[in-house]
């Protein structure tokens, strides 16, 4: 259990010595616990608040993330026909290549 220091001035402690200070702590309890409670509740209140601009923010994120990954995907599929199209193009011209050398092979055979 943790200690509790009050601090009063000699006025204040004079009137104090003069009364019952249990009785003083126990009329005060109910006033002290409905500042706490007031106090959790603006803290956790606040919380939230933070909690739910940084979840929008999350959120923002997520689809900034969701539409960078469907436009890769879009850029992946046009990358494959690319890539596709020049393979088919590269082996046309290869047989196109192996065509004139061997006309070209036959010329100087002849």
């Amino acid at each position: 259990m943790s200690n509790v220091v009050i601090t009063l001035d000699r006025e204040k402690l004079k009137n104090v010595k003069n009364k019952d200070t249990v009785s003083l702590i126990e009329e005060s309890l109910p006033k002290v616990e409905e500042t706490l409670k007031a106090e959790r509740e603006e803290f956790l209140l606040e919380k939230i608040a933070k909690l739910e601009v940084k979840l929008r923010e999350m959120d923002g994120e997520i689809e900034e993330l969701r539409e960078f990954y469907e436009k890769a995907l879009r850029d992946r599929e046009l990358m494959t026909a690319e890539k596709e199209k020049l393979r088919k193009e590269n082996e046309e011209l290869r047989a196109k290549l192996r065509e004139k050398r061997d006309k070209i092979n036959k010329v100087h055979k002849l």
